[in-house]
């Protein structure tokens, strides 16, 4: 499967981690500083500028007191009710 930032399952994910953060009331500069990086590394994996890898996603999902694994399967549910 050819692998782009601009995907349907990439913009799905972003979607899905900008909603948390919000639900979580949380700016990307908090968020960040949660995760030890500059405000830049979260508006980028936003914005689609960079992707974010499963080391980083589960850092992410823990820094928003999430379960990784509760946050993968908002993901997969959303991708197969949308069939993207």
């Amino acid at each position: 499967m050819p692998s782009s930032l601009r995907s349907p399952q990439q913009q799905k994910l972003r979607e899905i981690l900008i909603d948390a953060r919000k639900n979580a009331k949380m700016t990307q500069t908090e968020l960040a500083t949660r995760l030890g990086r500059h405000q830049s590394f979260v508006a980028k994996y936003e914005l689609g500028e960079r992707r974010v890898d499963v080391v980083e996603f589960v850092a992410v999902a823990r820094a928003l007191d999430l379960e990784p694994g509760d946050l993968l399967g908002t993901y997969l549910s959303a991708r197969q009710a949308e069939e993207i």
